[in-house]
């Protein structure tokens, strides 16, 4: 097995047919069919099935396609990590919800890169499952997320909680219980808590899942929605207003890192305490 042949079999995945694969790869179509085969033929299992409408995959070209997106990711980021920039020491990836990268995410980066010279430095973002999945691969080294990792190969620290607040654009036309209100999502704490104490309030009709996205929406066409402190502050005064009197809730932020990729790093801990502070 080589890197070829798994990159050509996810090629056919992505594009559909071998031949568009040839064309994606700039490649025959006989190599195409060669590398697909010697895959089969190293594995014992034939990957898929061609038809009029495309491929089809087999249970077992199912399972290997996981993999070899894993294979393929890992070996472009080791790729990147041994072509260091000239003077470098180590990269640093970073990971963060969307909604942890305003004020958070970027005060770690501005940290880490002003007083870590000798450090590069990649940031992801993603939700939930992309942030837990690249810790597990190794494609990220320390992630900035709302979830607490138990598995053994990372450190869960918590960070600082963010404050939860209710904004509105006109507060006297719009909060939880009048039209124009927002639910975005923060979380299976604060939904249980929001249904807690707005109890007679209908589903809201429109909902994001993160709050920028909720915040972006409201400045542009009115409304209400809970939003973290942080994110809403920027425009507290101008477009928004915070709704006073209104139930408040919290939501944890921990920093999840990489204990073998971090082992060598004496500098995370303050740089995470900048963020704690």
């Amino acid at each position: 097995m080589n890197l070829s042949e798994l990159r050509t079999f996810l090629t056919i995945i992505e594009t559909g047919s071998l031949v568009r694969a040839s064309e994606a790869l700039n490649v025959t179509q006989s190599t195409v069919t060669a590398r697909l085969k010697a895959l089969e033929d190293e594995l014992g299992q034939r990957l898929m099935h061609r038809q009029k409408s495309g491929i089809v995959l087999t249970a077992a070209g199912n399972r290997l396609q996981r993999y070899a997106s894993t294979i393929s990711d890992l070996w472009q980021q080791a790729r990147h990590e041994t072509a260091l920039p000239d003077g470098m020491q180590s990269i640093c990836n970073l990971a963060c919800h969307p909604d942890l990268w305003p004020d958070l995410g970027e005060k770690l980066f501005a940290h880490i890169r002003d007083t870590q010279p000798n450090v590069a430095l990649s940031i992801w973002t993603g939700g939930q499952y992309d942030l837990a999945s690249w810790l597990d691969q190794g494609l990220v080294d320390v992630a900035l997320t709302y979830w607490p990792s138990t598995r053994a190969t990372v450190l869960t620290e918590p960070l600082i909680q963010d404050q939860l607040i209710q904004v509105s654009t006109d507060p006297t036309r719009f909060d939880a219980t009048q039209g124009g209100y927002v639910f975005v999502e923060a979380g299976d704490n604060f939904s249980r808590a929001h249904a807690s104490a707005f109890p007679q309030t209908d589903t809201a009709r429109l909902s994001f899942g993160a709050a920028t996205l909720g915040r972006d929406y409201i400045l542009r066409n009115g409304g209400a929605a809970y939003l973290p402190a942080r994110i809403a502050h920027p425009n507290i005064g101008s477009e928004l207003q915070e709704i006073a009197g209104e139930p408040q809730f919290t939501r944890q932020i921990y920093a999840v890192s990489r204990t073998t990729a971090c082992a060598g790093w004496p500098w995370l801990g303050s740089a995470l305490d900048t963020l704690r502070s």
